[in-house]
């Protein structure tokens, strides 16, 4: 019951319950149905599972979602069908969201468009990004304008970031292609470097800012709360990804025999491209070169992330609770939740091994 036309289907990739696909590539473990799909390239895991329309867009990262009601494919400007749109990876198209073209998102990963948006023709460069309608009318915004709280997903929603990773590892299906899962790699860091920089450039404090302050808001505008929140969360994540490294690496040296190259690991460079990159992370962001204080601190900053994993599903439980009189009878509570006991157990884990690498140093 599906229409698929002048089109390709990669391995494990599938059209259904009436889905329609014309003239686009999907990636591996796409899948499309009922909605539709023309002109557009789909990377892996793009779940487009309602009554929605994609066209014109170029989404190689794949990862992402395409709610109901979507309508991402403005790409006739009454001129000509010539516009385009590119997603970004693991960005998320929330119920009746209407995006404008040309947009280019690929400077944004893991962001979400909220229920109901409708965005402008705009560039974002801002990674994992909540947009959402305006709470408010501010003098001198533009009432089209929506409200953009940069690093959203990292510090009040953990848990479907921690979930992403572990779910398209669970639900690959393919053999011929390989992937990386992890959402924190070099090139989403650099982002966060760089989004994080920006919002440091600040000169003058204000209460709200727009594309014209900080370059890469789009068409939207961020509250001072929201900057400070967000350069908080990227350094976080920053000095995180550049940890898990060294935690990798004092295992390899560890592993090999190695123990007396551990001392100026921090200091050393090294041929091993992604661990270059992690050292260079820990020169600019710790304060020394110390191995040992870097695992402690690792311990320190897991134990955070677990936290927030939980904390972020227990606002479900609260707003569930105060709404449906039966919720908690029906929907296992955050502290009993499958995937943030598996990351609690995971934490624990990570920690007793940070233990016993220290009692070795």
């Amino acid at each position: 019951m599906a229409i698929v036309d002048t089109s390709a289907l990669t391995e494990h990739s599938h059209v259904e319950r009436h889905g329609k696909v014309t003239q686009s590539i999907l990636g591996p473990n796409t899948g499309v149905a009922e909605g539709e799909v023309t002109a557009s390239l789909l990377g892996p895991f793009v779940g487009f599972h309602h009554q929605a329309l994609l066209i014109a867009a170029l989404w190689p990262e794949g990862k992402g979602n395409v709610a109901y009601g979507a309508n991402i494919g403005s790409n006739h400007t009454s001129k000509a069908p010539d516009q385009e749109l590119w997603p970004g990876e693991g960005v998320f198209f929330g119920l009746g969201v209407n995006i404008k073209y040309p947009s280019d998102f690929t400077r944004a990963p893991y962001s979400i468009f909220a229920m109901g948006v409708n965005a402008l023709a705009q560039k974002l460069t801002f990674p994992f990004s909540l947009i959402n309608t305006p709470a408010a009318v501010y003098k001198g915004v533009s009432p089209a304008y929506n409200e953009i709280r940069p690093a959203w997903l990292l510090t009040d929603n953990m848990y479907t970031l921690r979930r992403n990773e572990e779910k398209f590892k669970k639900r690959n299906k393919a053999k011929r292609t390989t992937f990386d899962f992890d959402v924190f790699r070099p090139h989403i860091v650099d982002l966060m470097i760089d989004a994080r920089n920006r919002l440091l450039e600040v000169t003058e404090v204000k209460d709200l800012y727009t594309d014209k302050d900080i370059r890469g808001l789009g068409k939207n505008y961020m509250l001072e709360e929201s900057r400070l929140k967000a350069i908080e969360a990227y350094t976080f994540y920053i000095k995180y990804y550049a940890l898990l490294g060294l935690k990798r690496k004092v295992e390899e040296l560890l592993d090999s025999g190695s123990k007396e190259q551990i001392a100026d690991l921090i200091s050393r460079p090294s041929s091993d491209l992604r661990w270059e990159h992690q050292r260079r992370i820990l020169k600019t962001e710790l304060r020394g070169n110390d191995v040992a204080e870097g695992l402690r601190l690792l311990a320190e900053m897991q134990e955070k992330v677990a936290r927030d994993v939980e904390k972020s599903k227990e606002k479900d439980d609260r707003r569930g609770c105060r709404i449906i009189d039966d919720y908690e009878v029906v929907h296992p509570s955050a502290s009993n939740d499958a995937f943030v006991l598996d990351t609690w157990r995971q934490t624990r884990k990570m920690q007793n091994q940070i233990e016993e690498l220290l009692s070795k140093l």
